[in-house]
């Protein structure tokens, strides 16, 4: 299952009559908007080809000026990232060696992209 979300922009003047189309719409869910025009909704599908489909749909509805896809949810993506995590070590290994010092470990706050296999590029000593 996919599940993608979608701005959709049209003009002030239409942002009522776009909205009710979109709440009737059986291709997509409402969420909100702003007085702008931009409607942000959500789509489901099996495949990207249904989801495409979808998006074909929302385009077609009268007044639509736009309607881009921003982030895309996949259940197969999110379960090749669990099986990752899973057979990781729950604590970074070079938390458990020994001769690291605690106090000697400088965190620069941003763990996301820091490999911590290795200590001399990842974490500076204090001299």
């Amino acid at each position: 299952m996919n599940i993608s979300s979608i701005v959709v922009q049209t003009t002030p003047k239409y942002l009522d009559e776009v909205v009710q189309s979109l709440k009737d719409c059986e291709a997509c869910d409402y969420h909100l908007h702003d007085e702008k025009g931009r409607v942000i909704i959500t789509i489901e599908g099996n495949g990207v080809k249904e989801e495409l489909e979808k998006l074909r749909v929302i385009e077609a509805i009268p007044h639509v000026i736009s309607a881009d896809m921003q982030m895309a949810y996949s259940e197969d993506e999110l379960d090749e990232h669990i099986e990752v995590l899973n057979n990781q070590d729950a604590v970074p290994k070079i938390l458990n060696d020994d001769n690291v010092k605690a106090d000697e470990i400088i965190y620069r706050g941003d763990l996301k992209h820091k490999n911590l296999e290795g200590f001399a590029k990842d974490f500076d000593k204090v001299d």
